[in-house]
């Protein structure tokens, strides 16, 4: 009995002595984990609804045509230029045979205007000449009139003919006006019908060159769904080419995450594709202006009565860096897990100043533009006059010194 009496208060002693290292032990947790709270997980949010997100670049044709050729199928890479599908180019080369054609016969009916104008200025001297002659006649018989030497009626005729040389002279003068309005102020080359047989031309040649449909970007090619044979039309989607070395995450954070959340905050991320063992280190960029609930396709309509609260998350864009993205690549829709540390809290949610976004241009059409330009100049010089030699020049200028003495 005295035994038994004396173990319970041993038992008690150590069951409270065990009692209290729990709660020390819960108390040491509790104190850890609230400064690991303070110091870490207070300044840092996480989500694990993040996707690779990227451009896809949707090849269209510009112009009506049946595809003839495919160059390029799905998971191929392609350099920005590379031709991916031909159109029949047979009714385009007939619209520019015909154009250039009319450009020729243009320039030649032009060079024929400035012809016809120089023939009438000349016709303006010659008729000026016959009036300067008439009235000579007509002072000269005048002066013998008064003695008698000529008859009235040749008198009256050299005063007909004084008038007729006027009035030959004026209508000369306004032969000539008129032709001179349809190329004052131009050259052949600048004539507005030989820029408009120009302009047909320049349509007919980007029209030739749109029966090649290049690659925009270098990239992947994706959703290729255009067929050999295939009658296509403008706007219809051929293929995607996806450049994978621009993409980004878009991270879906709870709306009562995104009040610390800053542009320009550091972010790290773990895709699901690699695992733990790569970590990528990026930035906030930009908030979307909208939840993915307000821009889908039917979009929930709380104001009917039948509501139903949800949290709502918002796309966060976060870039990537572009050494770590190389050095392990990403596609558009892998997982991600992300981290945004929130230290840095300075600045407006929502900044409203312009900040430097990605510039996306593309230079493979303008090869196009400049080769019509370079096939309508030597359209346009082959139907100038050539140049004349020196020899020409010189027995030319002694004809029109001979002609004038």
């Amino acid at each position: 009995m005295n035994e038994e009496n004396n173990t319970a208060p041993a038992d008690n002693r150590r069951r409270k002595r065990m009692l209290l290292l729990v709660t020390l032990g819960i108390l040491v947790v509790g104190i850890g984990y609230g400064i690991y709270w303070q110091t870490v997980l207070r300044l840092r949010e996480t989500t694990d609804d993040a996707y690779v997100n990227g451009n896809v670049v949707q090849i269209t044709p510009q112009i009506a045509g049946t595809v003839v050729g495919i160059n390029a199928d799905d998971t191929q890479y392609v350099t920005a230029g590379q031709p991916l599908v031909r159109l029949d180019p047979a009714d385009a080369k007939v619209a520019l045979d015909q154009a250039e054609a009319k450009l020729a016969l243009t320039v030649r009916e032009v060079r024929g205007m400035f012809a016809s104008t120089a023939q009438l200025d000349a016709a303006q001297g010659i008729r000026q000449a016959d009036l300067d002659t008439a009235e000579k006649d007509l002072a000269r018989r005048e002066r013998l009139a008064g003695s008698g030497a000529i008859s009235g009626e040749e008198l009256q005729h050299a005063r007909q003919a004084v008038s007729a040389a006027k009035a030959a002279l004026l209508a000369a003068q306004q032969q000539f006006v008129a032709d001179r309005v349809r190329i004052d102020g131009t050259q052949v080359a600048d004539h507005p019908q030989v820029q408009a047989a120009a302009s047909a031309v320049h349509s007919a040649f980007l029209t030739l060159a749109r029966t090649q449909l290049p690659a925009p970007v270098a990239g992947y090619v994706a959703h290729r769904n255009v067929q050999l044979g295939q009658r296509v039309g403008p706007g219809s989607v051929l293929m995607a080419v996806v450049p994978l070395n621009q993409v980004w995450v878009d991270a879906n954070f709870k709306e009562l995450q995104i009040g610390n959340i800053r542009v320009g905050q550091p972010a790290t991320l773990v895709a699901d594709l690699y695992g733990g063992s790569v970590e990528y280190h990026g930035t906030v960029v930009g908030f979307s202006a909208g939840t993915g609930a307000s821009f889908a396709l039917l979009p929930a309509q709380n104001a009917t009565g039948n509501w139903i609260k949800v949290v709502q998350r918002l796309p966060v864009r976060i870039a990537l860096d572009p050494k770590e993205l190389a050095a392990h690549p990403l596609q558009v829709g892998l997982s991600m897990r992300v981290k945004v540390s929130t230290v840095d809290r300075d600045g407006a949610r929502l900044p409203q100043s312009a900040a430097n976004a990605p510039t996306y241009a593309t230079n493979v059409f303008d090869d196009a533009d400049h080769q019509a330009t370079a096939r309508i100049e030597a359209i346009i010089a082959a139907n100038l006059p050539a140049p004349a030699s020196p020899r020409v020049a010189r027995r030319g200028h002694q004809d029109s010194v001979r002609h004038a003495t």
